[in-house]
């Protein structure tokens, strides 16, 4: 054994673009390349271009991009206040040179701002440097250079930036994602309302439903998760380092900071909170997380049903040209669209609960553990992202086997069971239950069986002939009335 071990040495792997290899590589030196093949996260990998829209919001870019628009504003409104002469007020062209800073920040500003952040080693004073380097060419804003972060901590700029990213992204990149899984569910509910499906429960035999009923029902969950996942407002302050206008109060005693304050934040598009510590204490956005835990949870949900059903060929999926379904089976045509939606509402809730659970809690007026979780939103949001695009392209590629649904419900006609044991009941027949239960626990009947026994009951012979051309495929209740409802 130990002449087979001394030959197997593995070739050292070029990294593209470096002078490292995976066999000598170190960490502290080597330089990586920026190819996706390098990501050591796989949504800046693998699943990049499918979570681009977030990138904006949630990248460290767009967390720096956001905290400059803070600050500007916040340097425009105070400029505009009367009260505060010692600042303003700008003209229209310094305000609108003041908005490009933001409006067009760029990746070379990033950089730089990141160089700052580099020497300082503080993030948010980095913008602020920054900033009083841009408007150098501008003396109206050269004048106020010192009101640039005036009288705030820094988590009165990083709250209000991932509140403005956490809306935007909201708004812009899941929300319709979201919106066409519940458009695909509602037409799959309407094409398929009238497919009479045996239900299953408890894995057995069960009351027939119609596929579009089954549809429908998902459909109608997802719906009201998303108006939880709208409903949680974004909450956002900007009064300084313990919460109470300390600093504020000494350069200008006369003046209503909160008053002030509230009217900044809900220029923003936020909601207000007026009684906080050094950080708004996340509330809002643990609501979020949970929101969007749930709403992946009914996710979750519909992955596993449909993969079983798939599974006992329900539905069939359309194959694709020159596609794999395993390396060694030819035959294979694997449900990956739902497994890969599975891991990924795993991965994206164990990070959106862990962010409910730990963001609210920090110890007495303020600690730095939240900065580090925060920076996580994006990853579990990019997650359940993932999750929904997943399951949107298992959905395009399914096809109902109309033959396969007709033929489970043909060899299970002991499901109207439950049918004529309660029409016996409404006519008073003796024991209804226990006779049904005789004829048909753990048993399999067929139609001429089923019928047999109803030509035996004593029933008003209109009940007796309805009873008669009831099969499983008819027995559905209201469900294809509910599938086009929704």
């Amino acid at each position: 054994m130990a002449v087979y071990m001394a030959d197997l040495r593995l070739s050292p792997v070029p990294i593209p673009g470096s002078q490292a290899t995976l066999a000598t590589l170190d960490p502290k030196s080597a330089t990586m390349s920026s190819t996706s093949l390098m990501a050591l996260s796989p949504l800046d990998g693998r699943y990049a271009a499918q979570v681009d829209a977030l990138r904006p919001y949630f990248s460290e870019f767009g967390l720096i991009r956001h905290r400059v628009r803070v600050e500007i504003e916040w340097l425009i409104a105070l400029a505009a206040e009367p009260a505060l002469a010692e600042i303003g007020p700008f003209s229209a062209a310094t305000v609108a040179a003041l908005k490009r800073l933001s409006d067009e920040f760029s990746a070379t500003d990033g950089e730089r701002v990141k160089a700052i952040e580099s020497e300082t080693n503080h993030d948010v004073k980095a913008i602020e440097y920054w900033l009083k380097e841009r408007v150098r060419d501008n003396p109206e804003a050269l004048e106020a250079a010192e009101f640039i972060h005036f009288a705030c901590t820094s988590e009165d700029i990083n709250n209000l930036a991932y509140a403005l990213a956490v809306t935007a992204a909201r708004n812009t990149a899941l929300l319709p994602t979201f919106d066409e899984l519940i458009a695909r569910l509602r037409a799959l509910a309407h094409a398929h309302a009238d497919a009479a499906m045996l239900s299953r429960t408890h894995g057995q035999p069960a009351t027939p439903t119609t596929l579009g009923k089954e549809m429908a029902n998902v459909a109608a969950r997802l719906m009201r998760a998303r108006n939880a996942i709208v409903g949680v407002p974004m909450l956002g302050k900007l009064n300084g380092a313990v919460g109470s206008y300390n600093a504020h109060l000494v350069a200008y005693p006369d003046f209503d900071w909160e008053a002030f304050a509230r009217r900044f934040v809900e220029s923003l598009g936020l909601q207000f909170n007026p009684y906080t510590t050094q950080i708004e204490p996340h509330d809002s956005l643990a609501e979020f997380c949970d929101a969007l835990a749930r709403a992946n949870t009914v996710v979750l949900d519909l992955d596993r049903d449909l993969w079983a059903y798939i599974s006992i060929g329900y539905f069939r999926q359309k194959v694709k040209a020159g596609e794999v379904g395993s390396s060694t089976m030819p035959h294979k045509v694997n449900p990956i669209d739902f497994e890969n939606s599975e891991g990924n509402v795993g991965a994206a809730n164990a990070q959106l609960r862990f962010l409910s659970d730990k963001l609210p809690v920090s110890r007495w007026q303020r600690d730095l553990s939240d900065s580090t979780a925060l920076r996580n939103v994006g990853v579990a949001l990019g997650h359940s992202l993932l999750a929904w695009k997943s399951c949107l392209r298992g959905l395009a590629k399914l096809e109902v086997d109309g033959v396969r649904l007709a033929e489970d419900l043909d060899a299970n006609w002991e499901v109207l069971g439950e049918a004529i044991q309660t029409a016996m009941r409404r006519y008073g027949l003796a024991n209804p239950y226990e006779q049904l239960k005789e004829l048909t626990r753990g048993k399999r009947l067929d139609g001429e069986a089923m019928r047999a026994f109803i030509g035996g009951l004593s029933l008003p012979e209109a009940e007796k002939q309805r009873l008669l051309v009831l099969t499983p495929g008819s027995y559905i209740g209201k469900a294809a009335e509910l599938a086009r409802r929704i």
